[in-house]
């Protein structure tokens, strides 16, 4: 049941503050998600704007589960959904602002439309972004970065509402940017960005652009159902190469599959569920750990529930 909010409503468990935007009750998550898999939320939020969320945070109960989603593009949701309340940014976060030396962006945007705002206003050093799959919010939050470049580099300023509601302001520094990690307050949500960018030649910026969206094309199973990389990059080593010394290129567990173009991608070839696709993933580590005495960090953020009859993994 989808409800314009703009009045208080009661969940049954908990009083639902509050909302100008929209909220559904027992959302299906699968369809938001790149990989398609994944259970539904109690409770899925889309807030208006800045201020509709500050104040629908300020007047949730804190015992309150909460979970921020994005794009979905680097996200398992696993098939026993997510309880509480899962906020998803939508229109109202989705601007992008070109300015002389930088972009302001919304949480919202997608990475591939703030590279192209940059290019066509002439504004280079955001090329990386085009071939970054997911939102700005989600960018910051986790350092995103690709082809030479990350958010480290080019971050000004975020803007952010915290789990109490206050909306605050942060400098890059205070972010502290490292390794695909922030140091955000735990709880708060990006709402807003600025990104420094250079005055450049316009066609070589789209060049850069083009080249980037070739290599993508021809190195990442771009148009398969899938969540970009699933592990980071240990210190001095690719983490695709330690998965393929482990032999798992290929390699299948129900409908989920190691990509045999890139194999630090894990697919959906049709029907799997989130466990086939995480306990794949487990696998693989399993392997690779034997295999090379490497321990690999997921890159994909795993969150939900489990069904009582799904596979337990590490």
């Amino acid at each position: 049941m989808k409800v314009a909010m703009n009045a208080k409503a009661t969940t049954g468990a908990f009083d639902l503050p509050a909302l100008k935007g929209r909220v559904e009750a027992q959302a299906p998550l699968g369809p938001l998600t790149w990989f398609r898999v994944g259970g539904p939320a109690d409770y899925l939020v889309k807030p208006a704007d800045a201020a509709d969320l500050a104040q629908f945070l300020a007047a949730l109960p804190e015992e309150v589960p909460l979970t921020v989603i994005g794009a979905a593009s680097n996200l398992i949701i696993r098939d026993g959904g997510i309880q509480g309340v899962v906020i998803r940014l939508a229109r109202g976060f989705s601007a992008v602002t070109v300015e002389g030396d930088g972009i302001i962006c919304g949480a919202a945007a997608l990475d591939a439309t703030v590279a192209e705002h940059a290019a066509a206003a002439g504004l280079g050093g955001l090329e990386f972004l085009s071939g970054i799959p997911g939102s700005i919010g989600g960018a910051v939050t986790m350092n995103a970065g690709a082809y030479g470049s990350d958010i480290k580099a080019c971050l000004d300023w975020v803007e952010i509402v915290t789990r109490q509601g206050e909306l605050l302001r942060l400098t890059a520094e205070q972010v502290h940017l490292s390794y695909r990690h922030s140091q955000l307050p735990p709880g708060s949500i990006v709402t807003r960005a600025r990104l420094r960018a250079t005055p450049g030649d316009q066609r070589l910026i789209a060049a850069r652009m083009a080249e980037i969206r070739e290599s993508r094309t021809k190195t990442q199973p771009v148009r398969a159902r899938t969540g970009g990389s699933t592990f980071a990059n240990p210190p001095g080593q690719k983490a695709w190469e330690l998965v393929d010394a482990a032999g798992c290129r290929g390699l299948t567990r129900g409908g989920a599959q190691v990509s045999e173009l890139h194999c630090n991608f894990l697919l959906n070839t049709g029907d799997a569920t989130a466990a086939d696709l995480e306990g794949l993933g487990e696998e693989v580590r399993r392997r690779v750990l034997a295999a090379t005495g490497v321990t690999l960090d997921w890159e994909i953020k795993r969150i939900g529930q489990t069904l009582p009859r799904a596979e337990v993994v590490a």
